[in-house]
């Protein structure tokens, strides 16, 4: 029987396990994640991070244990409607390729009926939030920079402001230094908008830059749940070790 979770929880996962064969991407895992604040997912790649993100989106259900987003129990009859509260955002944007960044901005909006001018006015509100030149809008995902395409798919994922935001490796693609750059640019609107954040990475710099709570999960377990400084204090295990040593150096750099 999982422990009761917080109830104040805009998201939670109580003892859900998610297999695929013999395979189990997540396996008895309980979490909570507080409103207007933001966790950090890490791990090896297949150690369950993304198939939490998918979980909490209605995009997998579980074999065993629930769900729940704001108190109440994921069911297939309101998955819409809770992804219309969630922004999503993948590696390297999932941008629709034969629309522009306004069509692609405009798909979920148009769908619900907002008139043209109401999705512009979003639009632009939200290029300024992402440092976006409102000329781009007729561009195709194909003549936008790796940066560019980052921002135009958070700044979907923000069309409906949601309460909540998934990210799952959303700098992973991108080279050094547009990745610093973005790194800045999403903590400062985190902290500006107050939403919860989930947050997929493989990077533990990344993670501890973004979150003090980070959660470190291998093969569908969570390993630990904490600060960086619990992890550097008190680690879990020996793969908790292991996971922070692994991390090089510039040759001739202090250690």
């Amino acid at each position: 029987m999982p422990a009761a979770l917080p109830s104040n929880s805009a998201f939670s996962l109580a003892g859900v396990t998610r297999a695929w064969g013999e395979v189990r991407a997540v396996d008895g895992v309980s979490l909570a994640f507080g409103r207007g604040r933001t966790t950090v997912l890490i791990g090896s790649s297949g150690s369950g991070k993304s198939t939490v993100l998918r979980l909490l989106l209605g995009l997998e259900w579980p074999d065993a244990g629930e769900v729940c987003c704001d108190g109440r129990p994921l069911r297939r009859a309101r998955v819409l409607e809770v992804r219309r509260r969630v922004g999503y955002v993948i590696q390297e944007g999932g941008l629709f390729p034969h629309l522009t960044v306004l069509g692609n901005l405009a798909l979920l909006p148009h769908h619900l009926g907002w008139s043209r001018a109401r999705i512009r006015a979003r639009a632009l509100e939200l290029a300024e939030l992402n440092h976006l030149e409102a000329h781009q809008f007729v561009r195709f995902p194909a003549e936008l920079s790796g940066g560019q395409r980052q921002r135009v798919a958070l700044m979907r994922a923000l069309m409906l402001d949601p309460p909540t935001l998934l990210l799952d490796e959303p700098l992973g693609a991108l080279d050094p230094l547009v990745r610093h750059g973005l790194q800045d640019e999403l903590r400062d609107l985190f902290q500006r908008l107050g939403k919860t954040v989930i947050m997929v990475t493989h990077d533990l710099a990344e993670a501890a830059f973004f979150s003090r709570r980070l959660v470190l999960m291998r093969r569908g377990h969570v390993v630990q749940d904490g600060s960086i400084d619990d992890f550097r204090r008190t680690p879990a295990d020996d793969f908790v070790r292991a996971f922070l040593a692994a991390r090089r150096s510039l040759p001739g750099a202090s250690p």
